[in-house]
């Protein structure tokens, strides 16, 4: 047969490139995740201001995808509410670290308390 009029065999095995990259949204929205002190919390919304793009959905999707990497526990709801199904967790992390906290009031479902936002937010400051 002439080369042109070959079928087409199995493709190249590609070469194993590791993991597939972050986007470079994600990788930073991570990296300020990381920078944040122990005991201090930055807001969804703060991450998105301190990198002048995107808004608190967008950092909240990327830490909900990709998070478990980095300190999670400190990029939190503006409210101080902790994040549903994580509560104990992040809890336990929050006294171990000494982060503000606001306890529950008696009527509050599960007692669990919030962050003291006033105290624990984190400007982005070194």
């Amino acid at each position: 047969m002439h080369a042109s009029h070959r079928q087409p065999g199995p493709p190249d095995r590609p070469e194993d490139t590791g993991p597939p990259a972050l986007p470079e949204f994600a990788e930073r929205v991570l990296d300020v995740a990381d920078r944040i002190p122990p005991g201090r919390v930055m807001t969804y919304g703060d991450v998105a201001e301190w990198l002048e793009e995107g808004g608190p959905r967008q950092v909240g999707r990327v830490m909900s995808l990709y998070g478990g990497a980095v300190p999670w526990w400190r990029v939190v709801r503006a409210d101080g509410v902790l994040l549903a199904g994580h509560e104990l967790r992040a809890l336990e992390r929050y006294r171990a670290e000494g982060t503000p906290l606001r306890e529950a009031a008696r009527t509050a479902e599960g007692h669990v308390p919030r962050i003291d936002m006033r105290r624990a937010r984190w400007d982005g400051e070194m």
